[in-house]
């Protein structure tokens, strides 16, 4: 059964919302937490990598930011490095609503909330990375405007917690209410989703280009003092948003019993096709500014790429992400790639850990090295930053995977107010 498969009819309500609301949130839980062997394995493996971050991170409010390998010259480490790359992750699943939306691709509309779920993933995650980074939760509320101490409007920090917080806000309405109606099989209102259906379109770019402004209006870091910051940021996510989408519709497909048609993946991996190569331009336009041009300020890209006076930390690292990126897009171009399912998804994986290198560590930690005052200081994540990362990641994907229980049944038409009732009748 496709997600389409069962379309909502315009008959009215049976029954008031205090009567049908509390039945969708209890059948809600009742999907979530039941499932098959499969799922409850995966489940269980998802909790344990979570708990194992859970306590790395309760050690490390407890000791302090000591146990990370930050320090002073290196302030930012793999948990901005993460939060900066999920902002792209939930910017990009955009790519979806605009073709289902502004251009009314049926096929598309048929799997929109796939895209709109892994946006409230993504964004819980960016906000758990910025938690975990403060090295106290209890500073969390300087943040907030008007109650915290930034300098807002100024700070384009608490401009980022807005747009975050904004979209969240966004996708969560936007899901919520298209899942609610589906359940009671009425069609919904367009004015209470579609406005802020458009709106998420415009707040979905917001999100991505505060995050570079926030970079590349730091004049003390030359590394990302670079006008290209926000149209690199925007093709990345341009490709690493669509290719965790593909993936999830690729493994839907084959273990979730669900028919989804060739048109969606189609118009994701030509988009793919398209931004990743805008993604490598950019990429060298960069390093021939860089290294043409010369002068002081190609320290840190010269560290990043070939290693400064005996440092060579990020040069594996970065050429990694280039040899991944540059063998995804040759197989995105290749005319087979929609023939044949494991070359699509070896060009994803390729893509989406590629560009999870050079948005991460290879984008955050060299704009820090050398320091103002010209020291070199190498930074290499601790055990507990990548615990307390794995944990994140772990969560994150066990909010997608309960949400895509929830929704798969509600929109395939298995799940309905109908069905719960004649349930609770016999």
């Amino acid at each position: 059964m496709s997600l389409a498969a069962a379309k909502p009819e315009p008959t009215p309500p049976t029954s008031g919302h205090l009567i049908t609301y509390p039945r969708f949130i209890l059948r809600s839980l009742k999907l979530a937490t039941d499932g098959s062997l499969a799922f409850y394995a995966w489940m269980t493996f998802l909790t344990a990598v979570w708990l194992v971050g859970v306590h790395a991170w309760a050690v490390q409010v407890r000791d302090g930011m000591i146990l990370t390998h930050m320090t002073d010259h290196v302030s930012w480490g793999l948990y901005i490095a993460n939060f900066t790359f999920m902002v792209g992750v939930a910017a990009g699943a955009v790519m979806m609503v605009i073709p289902a939306y502004l251009y009314h691709d049926d096929e598309m509309h048929d799997v929109v909330i796939v895209g709109e779920m892994l946006a409230v993933a993504a964004i819980i995650m960016c906000l758990a990375f910025v938690t975990v980074d403060l090295g106290r939760p209890d500073r969390f509320w300087h943040l907030l405007p008007g109650i915290g101490r930034f300098n807002w409007p100024i700070s384009m920090l608490t401009w980022d917690v807005i747009v975050l917080n904004g979209y969240l806000l966004l996708n969560l309405h936007i899901t919520g209410y298209l899942l609610y109606m589906r359940f009671l099989g009425r069609r919904p209102n367009r004015n209470w989703y579609l406005p802020f259906v458009y709106l998420s379109i415009v707040w979905a770019i917001s999100i991505h280009t505060v995050t570079a402004f926030l970079y590349c209006g730091l004049g003390g870091r030359p590394f990302w003092n670079t006008a290209l910051m926000t149209p690199r940021f925007l093709s990345s996510a341009f490709v690493s948003g669509p290719a965790f989408i593909v993936l999830t519709l690729m493994i839907l497909r084959r273990i979730g019993g669900i028919r989804i048609g060739d048109g969606p993946i189609r118009t994701l991996t030509a988009i793919m096709r398209v931004t990743i190569l805008i993604s490598l331009l950019m990429i060298v336009s960069e390093i021939f500014t860089e290294f043409y041009t010369g002068g002081s300020h190609i320290a840190s890209a010269e560290y990043l790429y070939f290693g400064l006076h005996g440092h060579y930390g990020l040069v594996a690292w970065i050429w990694t992400s280039l040899g991944l990126t540059v063998i995804a897009a040759l197989l995105l171009l290749c005319p087979k790639v929609y023939d044949k399912p494991w070359m699509l998804a070896s060009a994803c994986v390729f893509a989406f850990v590629g560009l999870w290198i050079e948005k991460g560590m290879g984008l955050i930690v060299p704009a820090f090295i050398p320091s103002t005052l010209h020291e070199i200081v190498e930074y290499a994540p601790s055990l507990t930053e990548w615990r307390v990362t794995a944990g994140i990641w772990a969560f994150g994907l066990m909010v997608f995977t309960v949400a895509l229980k929830i929704a798969i049944p509600i929109f395939t038409g298995k799940e309905s107010m109908a069905a719960a009732s004649n349930e609770t009748m016999t």
